[in-house]
């Protein structure tokens, strides 16, 4: 197994090699830093403490500084005063758009120019900076990291996306997630988590904290106390968790902490009602005293950011009646009586704003707690150089991103975590040479030899895209059916008809956690197949399940479902590097020996999982 060291050396070799490689210090708050932030915070009014404690998002795109879309972000800043932004983009229902680099450094640029103090910009980079922008460093989802056994990767991905994320001006992630997913049917943790061993979950979680804060990455330990025993997505609606609190201290709060032994900076508070911590029904964990502010800084002595997490979800919001008032303000105002330090993406900034500050006027809220929250934000800002320098150099970004030493660590970590559960003799797969040449415009013909099935949620998106290309690599005439469940009832009989005449069927299913996902129609929390693809499955399994192969790139529970299931591989992900390695495993060009993170009902045990040789 590779040590830590080894790997940052290797690392960090090929950074100084670099022409004007950008290297951030290591998060460290010096005594000039000190200084620094009990300066600044004497010299704010009310009004700027008040706004410090906020963040909300600020989506990448190329603006026109004279624009009404970055006026609109320049006047939250001056009305507002917010402590920093959550870098994200544009959505399309369900879909990500992403942006580039050089947009996302632009714009925190621009907007660290036209603040009066450090802004502090954080961002959801679970599996790398690729998740909102393109040409990045892309990885899989935590659970394919925990299948590998190697922690040495874990430490090594926290530290590209640190440099990749500070290359465009960003100094806090989210991650890494220290729920232990022991729910098969949770719809929102599932493989975000490292897996159901609190143990193990800690391994990963510490080393990804060392890999990131080495290079200059704030981390968030989340979604405390624990969302990993629920089956709720709180997007939509509370979650709840009935461990006891002996489960809670044995499981639950294990990798938490561990992360706060091992210097994390930030423990998100999560909307899950916990009984055993706080009896009030009303109380979710974010509006709770006694689990931020008894137990996360008096019983652990965590000193870092306390922060919500997002307060425009439902679960949170649904607590409170409209007609008492603005939902936002009252959500604000509570979960900073309750202990945290950070409002973090509220439904509505200026009702929250104004709520919170007339809570201090009036005293229902102690000024003295305000100035406490702002110093810590202002010394994790300090921590990070901000204090010092808020630009990152754009010119800097076509050295610091995508390096192709990194990409190819993160593919080998992807090829390293696929996981063999189930097999009878259909692997490997017969490659029938390289892509014929053909004249512009033209296709090739396909035929039924080997047929694929991609099940995914919307055939709009890019889940399943790079699997289709790596195997027409492979087999030019691949028959490649995606199946979605707006679609899936009129396509089943194409499909039934294209498996009855191939030799091997492929079905890649995709099922990833996602807030407010749609499941037969409905808005609900699921990570399942809809009704008409799970039907459709199920008929190929039970007509050809000699001949079918079912490949996750996803949700590695899915499987539970189909028990008749001869054939079965996951790769936790439908990252492109995990689809990939998904083709690489089926051809028999890697070496199978991933371990299931998870137990699956009536499948598989943890730890399970059946090696294959490299065939080539």
């Amino acid at each position: 197994m590779l040590r830590w060291a080894t790997v940052f050396t290797l690392l960090i070799t090929s950074v100084c090699m670099a022409k004007d490689a950008p290297r951030p210090r290591p998060v460290s708050l010096d005594s000039a830093g000190e200084r620094w932030a009990q300066k600044t915070l004497k010299k704010m009014s009310l009004e700027e403490k008040v706004g410090q404690l906020f963040m909300p998002w600020a989506r990448v795109a190329f603006y026109n500084v004279n624009g009404p879309e970055y006026a609109q972000l320049r006047d939250t800043m001056a009305k507002y005063h917010v402590g920093g932004f959550g870098v994200t983009v544009a959505t399309d229902g369900p879909l990500l758009l992403r942006n580039q680099p050089y947009e996302a450094a632009m714009l925190t640029n621009q907007l660290q120019r036209d603040s009066k103090y450090p802004l502090m910009f954080a961002a959801d980079f679970e599996r790398g900076v690729y998740m909102r922008l393109n040409g990045t460093t892309g990885f899989p989802h935590a659970m394919a990291f925990a299948a590998t056994g190697k922690r040495d990767y874990a430490f090594a991905a926290g530290k590209i996306v640190a440099e990749e994320a500070r290359a465009i001006g960003v100094h806090w992630n989210w991650f890494p997630d220290a729920d232990v997913n022991s729910n098969p049917n949770n719809p929102i943790i599932n493989t975000r988590a490292y897996g159901e061993d609190p143990v193990q979950v800690s391994d990963f979680v510490t080393a990804y904290i060392a890999g990131a804060r080495g290079a200059g990455m704030l981390t968030t330990v989340k979604h405390f106390p624990g969302h990993g025993d629920t089956a709720t997505d709180t997007h939509l609606s509370l979650a709840r968790t009935d461990a006891t609190r002996e489960r809670l201290e044995s499981v639950e709060l294990v990798p938490f902490r561990t992360g706060i032994a091992a210097g994390v900076d930030a423990v998100m508070v999560s909307h899950v009602i916990v009984p055993a911590l706080e009896p009030d029904p009303n109380k979710p964990a974010t509006l709770s005293a006694n689990i931020s502010r008894k137990l996360v800084r008096e019983s652990m002595g965590f000193r870092g950011l306390v922060v919500t997490d997002a307060l425009d979800m439902q679960g949170v919001m649904r607590m409170y009646d409209p007609a008492q008032g603005s939902q936002s303000a009252r959500a604000a105002v509570d979960a900073l009586k309750a202990g945290a330090d950070m409002i973090l993406i509220p439904a509505d900034l200026d009702a929250a704003y104004k709520g919170v500050l007339n809570a201090v006027r009036s005293k229902e809220i102690p000024e003295r707690q305000i100035d406490e929250s702002v110093l810590r934000l202002l010394r994790a800002k300090a921590s990070v150089g901000l204090h010092k320098e808020r630009l990152v150099e754009p010119e800097a970004v076509a050295v610091a991103i995508a390096r192709p030493e990194n990409v190819a660590l993160s593919q080998q970590i992807a090829d390293d975590s696929v996981t063999l559960v189930r097999e009878s003799g259909m692997l490997p797969l017969k490659s029938s040479g390289t892509v014929p040449r053909v004249a512009a415009y033209q296709t090739i013909q396909t035929r039924n030899r080997v047929l694929a099935v991609v099940f995914t949620d919307d055939m709009r998106g890019e889940t399943g895209r790079v699997f289709e290309r790596q195997l027409r690599l492979r087999v030019p005439d691949v028959n490649v059916i995606f199946v979605d469940p707006k679609i899936a009832p009129g396509m089943a009989p194409v499909v039934l008809r294209a498996m009855r005449e191939a030799d091997a069927t492929v079905a890649a299913v995709s099922v990833i956690p996602s807030s407010g996902r749609v499941v037969n129609r409905v808005l609900e929390g699921s990570i399942n197949l809809a009704g008409e693809q799970t039907a459709l499955l199920r008929t190929l399994l039970a007509e050809a399940g000699q001949k079918t192969i079912v490949v996750t790139l996803g949700n590695p529970y899915v499987i539970s479902e189909f028990p008749e299931c001869r054939n079965y591989m996951t790769v936790y992900s439908n990252a492109p590097v995990s689809e990939t390695a998904a083709v690489k495993a089926l051809f028999g060009e890697i070496a199978i020996r991933g371990r299931l993170p998870v137990s699956i009902p009536g499948i598989a045990n943890r730890g399970s999982g059946i090696d294959r040789p490299r065939m080539k």
